[in-house]
């Protein structure tokens, strides 16, 4: 924890989101891999119980990001879905088996354009 502690505060802010994600991305769509076939208030227990972690990694990071890293809400909304499209994207590919589709290219060049309008007055 001290490795992270050391960092610029608005890297740990974006650590903390990538990690985040990545339990979120797993709540919400990993059931459709891991229990295809369970009933769904079973999927959403299992969902509820990894979003845990994502809330344990979230609410840090948005504390740090605002309180001391001087980031507004709406740039840490844009960040966060900048690395939830990171996130999700390697998570549909790899874990999902969910062919490329140059629609995403498309998605993340909108998202570069949200993030230069948030941030140009930074």
């Amino acid at each position: 924890m001290n490795a992270i502690t050391s960092l610029p505060l608005s890297v740990q802010t974006v650590l903390l989101l990538i990690g985040s994600n990545v339990f979120m991305t797993f709540a919400w769509y990993g059931h459709l891999r891991n229990l295809a076939t369970a009933p769904w208030y079973l999927a959403a227990l299992a969902s509820w119980g990894i979003a845990l972690f994502e809330y344990l990694l979230q609410v840090p990071a948005n504390r740090i990001g605002f309180q001391q890293a001087g980031f507004t809400v709406a740039q840490l909304k844009i960040v966060q879905e900048v690395v939830t499209l990171s996130v999700f994207l390697p998570f549909a590919m790899l874990y999902l088996k969910e062919p490329f589709k140059l629609d995403y290219v498309w998605a993340a060049l909108c998202m570069v354009g949200a993030v230069y309008f948030i941030f140009r007055g930074a």
